[in-house]
């Protein structure tokens, strides 16, 4: 299998960059054939658009590959333990089995102990650089870098935020669950954390921040949000709690599944996965589709109608980058110029420049005169979070990044959580929060000879 990752997420101002493309592997008469499968992870106030600043380091990495295993490492609830003394408990927990603690009272905890599971891949994503997690999501505070000092702005990803379980065999189910274990193969809900005996009798849970799913209807042809719902730590599916970590848990959600599909957006609180299936990815672009998209945009010489020289979009590897003849489009009307100092508004007070030398502060642009922001242009460039191949003719706004227009408002349309209890749509290449209604068709102006 491979995986790859969306951070698709709290302060969730989240920024895309993919994770890791799990291809499940199949073997037919004795030849391996692999599926692919994706999550693209969309990551809190960054420019990364497809890559991360600092480089693919380790399980840190733009993409990052699991295969199948070569033995599996699932694992499955097996007996329940009752005890009654924290030597218990230790007792238990030292046997080297996966298990799952949950704490009731100082004097009693309910030990699950898991056993092997010869028909499942475990792969765990989290916050934390130990060894089992095989894919690590960080998130940045506002313009900040990755890596910063975590005490200046805490993370609200969890060190081991979730479990992504695999079937090896058709039809290659994939689930996910809230919680994953830790180097001593454990996971604690302490006494404090939501959790209950279900009719049944097993027991089950809710981590602080949450692991939140929304499943679409029709993704990516015809497109329809589905609901946010809760996943447990044994991955059934529940209604929103009132507040991200409120102590009560929503109700059940009768009927449905934490199984992924072809779309499905996973909230890590500080980071979003979109997971997406091999069939999904052969109807996506491919960063070759999409570097031939922006050779056939420059061939068509776009050229600034104020200082008439001929615009390009800078090639996909250099696309963090401002350079000379980059795009500028005025957001409000969408018509698209070269950088230039025409039309600034004298009143008020220049709004502070963002990094890439843009300014949100209001220019009139010069050929219908509408007043709004001016910004760089930038191809986006993660090829799993566009829903069709089309030409790339709509942008973001207020970002300024270029896609095709079903993408454009595919996004604009889905709000991913933000902070405890609501919801905005993000651009899936920066995480900005998008305005009403999120995008703008663009005019080029082309050659006047």
């Amino acid at each position: 299998m491979e995986l790859t990752a969306v951070d698709v997420v709290v302060d969730v101002v989240v920024d895309v960059d993919v994770v890791d493309v799990v291809e499940e592997v199949d073997v037919v008469d004795g030849q391996t054939q692999f599926r692919s499968y994706a999550i693209v992870a969309i990551r809190r106030s960054g420019r990364y658009n497809g890559s991360l600043p600092s480089g693919d380091r380790g399980r840190r990495k733009s993409h990052f590959a699991l295969y199948r295993r070569a033995k599996a490492n699932g694992v499955k609830p097996s007996t329940v333990h009752i005890l009654n003394t924290p030597q218990d408990s230790k007792a238990v927990n030292s046997r080297g089995q996966h298990s799952i603690s949950f704490t009731l009272s100082r004097n009693q905890t309910v030990v699950v102990e898991y056993c092997h599971d010869n028909n499942t891949d475990m792969f765990q994503i989290g916050r934390s650089t130990e060894s089992p997690i095989d894919f690590v999501v960080m998130d940045t505070s506002g313009g900040g870098k990755e890596g910063e000092d975590p005490s200046v702005a805490p993370s609200t990803i969890s060190r081991f935020a979730c479990r992504v379980v695999c079937e090896r065999n058709p039809p290659y189910t994939a689930r996910i669950y809230a919680a994953g274990f830790d180097s001593s193969k454990n996971i604690f809900l302490g006494e404090k954390a939501t959790k209950w005996k279900n009719p049944d009798g097993h027991m089950d849970g809710l981590t602080t921040n949450g692991v939140l799913v929304m499943h679409p209807e029709g993704f990516p042809e015809d497109s329809r949000q589905g609901l946010w719902r809760e996943i447990s730590v044994c991955g059934d599916v529940y209604a929103l709690r009132e507040t991200r970590s409120g102590p009560s848990r929503g109700t059940l959600a009768e009927g449905e599944s934490s199984a992924l599909r072809d779309g499905s957006l996973v909230d890590l609180c500080g980071a979003t996965l979109l997971w997406r299936t091999g069939e999904g990815l052969l109807r996506a672009p491919t960063l070759r589709h999409l570097e031939a998209l922006r050779q056939e945009l420059n061939a068509a010489r776009p050229q600034c109608p104020v200082g008439l020289s001929t615009l390009a979009f800078p090639s996909l590897p250099r696309s963090h980058s401002l350079e000379e003849r980059q795009p500028w489009v005025y957001l409000t009307c969408g018509h698209v110029h070269g950088r230039h100092d025409w039309g600034q508004r004298s009143e008020g007070q220049e709004a502070p420049r963002d990094g890439d030398g843009s300014s949100l502060a209001r220019r009139e642009c010069p050929l219908c005169r509408s007043v709004g922001p001016y910004v760089p242009l930038w191809l986006g460039c993660e090829p799993a979070v566009y829903v069709d191949a089309g030409a790339p003719t709509h942008a973001f706004v207020p970002c300024g990044h270029v896609c095709s227009e079903r993408t454009a408002k595919y996004w604009a349309e889905t709000p991913l959580p933000h902070g405890t209890h609501a919801f905005r749509p993000v651009c899936p290449f920066c995480s900005s929060a998008l305005g009403t209604p999120g995008w703008t068709r663009l005019i080029f102006q082309g050659p006047i000879d």
